[in-house]
């Protein structure tokens, strides 16, 4: 196996810095021309400065890439489609995107103001959107294309004072979704990394003590996300709809399953009071199985998808 970007180009958005700089780093290494998106902005999305996302051009070319930066907001959709543009106009295609960029506005919900919600989505899920409108119809028209989405465990499993965050990181899942179906008889793969990584952004968020946090910056290196990015925006993957966490080395999938419940039954009468006695049956999650779409599970969709 061999993940090779050679004549490919790759879209990194949140380029500038923490994992999104390390992600544009390893895809030039590997021979691809990146385009290096970054605002410059500070984590609460306000400000901005050009020089963050021209440093890492800079770093790229030194090591005999090729890379040219964005300066776009993919919170607007405007952004987006400039970002794109950018690429096709410097390299005539696209090959993959990376959607990274976002912001931390970490408040109490009840605290929480309609600006901090819109700007997280906007930065977050809207982000997602604007740049992959733009790619999806070069991705059809070439019949290949990779994206990788960067959801949270927030998203995942819920963590407290990141009700926007958790809401924009979560959506992201139901947009792969929808994007792994409309995209495969493409060729289009589209995954998501759930990253664990010290950065910027993750020195914002309260820890037990400043010891901790230093703790953390030392096993939870943003280098240690980037592997499973690169194998998932390379044509050696052949997978579509994953969830992969990483951190600090490790790596796992997370899945949202569907449980066996109880069968219906004709004509049997099941109300609220039903469902109380039987909640456990219907909870429960043994022997619980991943879905591909709405009328198919992940196993059969899998075997279908096997040459004969």
């Amino acid at each position: 196996m061999n993940c090779s970007f050679d004549d490919q180009t790759v879209i990194v958005t949140g380029a500038g810095r923490g994992l999104g700089r390390s992600h544009a780093l390893e895809f030039a290494r590997r021979g691809a021309k990146v385009v290096v998106n970054d605002t410059g902005g500070d984590v609460n999305g306000n400000g901005r400065d050009p020089g963050v996302a021209a440093a890492v051009c800079s770093e790229i070319r030194a090591a005999g890439g090729t890379a040219v930066p964005s300066f776009d907001d993919v919170a607007q959709y405007e952004g987006g489609y400039n970002v794109v543009k950018t690429a096709m106009d410097a390299f005539g295609r696209v090959d993959a995107v990376i959607c990274n960029a976002g912001i931390l506005r970490d408040l109490a919900f009840h605290n929480m103001n309609e600006d901090d919600w819109d700007a997280s989505l906007g930065a977050h899920l809207k982000g997602c959107y604007t740049v992959l409108h733009a790619a999806w119809p070069v991705f059809r028209q070439q019949r290949y294309g990779r994206v990788v989405m960067t959801t949270s465990i927030s998203g995942a499993f819920g963590n407290f004072g990141q009700a926007n965050y958790g809401a924009a990181k979560a959506g992201m899942i139901g947009l792969m979704n929808v994007l792994k179906l409309e995209g495969e008889k493409y060729g289009v793969m589209v995954n998501i990394i759930s990253p664990a990584g010290a950065t910027r952004m993750t020195g914002t968020v309260p820890s037990a003590s400043d010891a901790g946090r230093v703790a953390q910056a030392n096993v939870n290196l943003p280098e240690q996300v980037t592997p499973a990015v690169v194998y998932m925006a390379s044509s050696e993957c052949h997978d579509s709809g994953m969830i992969i966490h990483a951190q600090g080395g490790q790596f796992y999938r997370i899945a949202i399953v569907r449980g066996r419940g109880l069968p219906a039954e004709p004509g049997a009468e099941r109300n609220a009071e039903w469902v109380g006695e039987h909640w456990s049956d219907i909870t429960s999650l043994d022997d619980a199985y991943v879905m591909w779409n709405l009328g198919q599970t992940r196993a059969d969709h899998d075997r279908a998808a096997q040459p004969a």
